[in-house]
């Protein structure tokens, strides 16, 4: 199951990974979502896009036009496995998935 990082929802990350543990579905959301109980969290680091944001406001405030400044992509990513949930759900995670993890929460 995919959990969106919607601002809806992440009101509800707990409620959600509970609910799919208690189906024994497999979940995947955001970083938030893995640390309220998902099995495994990907998506974007939002503390790395609020450091840009106040870049661009700097850039803003001293001046620059909008319009002239470049437009970014995310660059930092962050991979999160919860091996609670996994032991939970009786998924086995691989130790090569765990290494490249950015936390393993267990």
């Amino acid at each position: 199951m995919a959990v969106t990082e919607d601002g809806e929802f992440a009101a509800s990350f707990k409620t959600i990974a509970a609910l799919a543990v208690g189906n024994k579905l497999p979940s995947i959301g955001s970083k938030e979502y893995a640390e309220a109980g998902g099995l495994i969290g990907y998506g974007v680091n939002i503390l790395s896009l609020y450091r840009r944001a106040a870049y661009f406001i700097d850039k803003i405030l001293k001046g620059s036009k909008p319009a002239d400044l470049p437009i970014e992509q995310p660059t930092r990513f962050d991979f999160v496995i919860n091996l609670k949930t996994a032991k939970m759900l009786g998924v086995t995670v691989p130790r090569q998935i765990q290494t490249i993890a950015d936390e393993v929460i267990e």
